[in-house]
């Protein structure tokens, strides 16, 4: 895991990958909670024989919102940011999703630093988000992730 205390440290890993997270299994109960939570019940993401029958995928599918929602607490496994005062999750931008991710499949991100910017004592950070799929050359999805940081003085 990487450590960041400042903008100094972010500035370092401008156009550099900052790591990866562990590899985290979605399996039917977390996708059906996401689907009770965002109430989209679609039935390739929550009915396993229709799916299997009639579905593309031979399976379920996560929600792709679920797989983006994936992003803070994967993002806690790459980097640890501290001497923050406030962080804000800015915007996300450019997402393309490039193939389903099937029940029981393995997902983890990569994140690169994009760009990284003073903006009189706010630190914008750019992340490419890149979410790999165990077993698949293609990744889940790739875009950016902007993220705020006052860091205490």
């Amino acid at each position: 895991m990487v450590i960041i205390n400042n903008f100094g440290d972010y500035k370092s890993y401008e156009g550099k990958t900052i790591g990866v997270s562990d590899w985290h299994q979605i399996d039917q109960q977390q996708i059906s909670k996401f689907a009770d939570a965002t109430l989209d019940q679609q039935w390739i993401h929550i009915d396993k024989e229709k799916a299997e029958k009639e579905g593309p995928f031979g399976s379920t599918i996560a929600h792709g919102y679920l797989t983006l929602s994936l992003i803070p607490y994967l993002w806690k496994q790459i980097a640890d940011v501290r001497n923050v005062k406030m962080e804000i999750n800015y915007g996300i931008e450019n997402f393309k999703f490039g193939q389903p991710v099937p029940v029981n499949s393995e997902v983890q991100l990569q994140a690169t630093a994009k760009s990284v910017s003073n903006l009189k004592g706010t630190v914008k950070v750019v992340i490419q988000a890149k979410l790999a799929i165990k077993g698949q050359e293609k990744p889940a999805y790739i875009g950016d992730v902007i993220f705020l940081y006052h860091f205490n003085q």
